[in-house]
């Protein structure tokens, strides 16, 4: 099922218009069947959390990554962080610093800032080319656990390892050598990634 027809008919269950849909989402009637139809398959992601809220549903399940919600589960509280550039997946590249648009997150989720995942090198872990990546900033992290890493001027996303006092930066995909951390280099974690949301493929 698309997007649009989980739109269609989350709408007649909830008896709404296309009209009264597309004024509680700021969209007009024109819009609002053009998102059904699957005319407009981009649908901004601001836009997709006010339709979820309206329909009763995660967005999750509205972009078709959750099951269907038994009994239409309520959408839980949601606030939003800023996303603040890209990571490498792959190898390190150059972290954008600036302030690129919001991503929301349930209340429950402890995260300060999002990230897009670019490359490959975190498939294994489902984290794939686009997806947003949301990270609690926390100067260590636990054996295992995946972190945005910057390493120099450049930052990446990789599951940490700890072998004896050495550090281990490594990917969930075997195309791809770990990253051994040595004394000289300028490393610092930026954070612990917490969740994240995958693009619709």
């Amino acid at each position: 099922m698309t997007i649009g027809q989980r739109i269609k008919e989350l709408r007649h269950r909830r008896g709404l218009s296309a009209v009264e849909l597309g004024l509680r989402v700021g969209a007009s009637k024109q819009t609002v069947y053009k998102y059904e139809n699957d005319i407009i398959t981009n649908i901004p992601y601001d836009t997709v959390i006010k339709l979820a809220q309206t329909l009763n549903v995660t967005p999750g399940y509205l972009m078709g990554w959750d099951e269907v919600p038994s009994g239409f589960d309520p959408l839980p509280a949601l606030r939003t962080v800023p996303v603040i550039g890209e990571i490498a997946c792959g190898v390190p590249a150059l972290a954008e610093q600036n302030h690129i648009g919001t991503a929301a997150v349930p209340e429950g989720v402890s995260a300060d800032f999002a990230l897009i995942a670019r490359g490959d090198s975190m498939t294994g872990a489902r984290i794939n080319n686009g997806d947003i990546v949301f990270i609690r900033r926390q100067p260590t992290v636990e054996q295992g656990q995946i972190a945005a890493v910057r390493i120099g001027s450049e930052a990446t996303l990789k599951r940490v390892r700890f072998s004896g006092r050495q550090v281990v930066l490594w990917p969930e995909n075997p195309a791809y050598e770990p990253i051994m951390v040595t004394e000289d280099m300028d490393v610092e974690i930026m954070g612990l990634a917490v969740c994240f949301y995958s693009q619709v493929v």
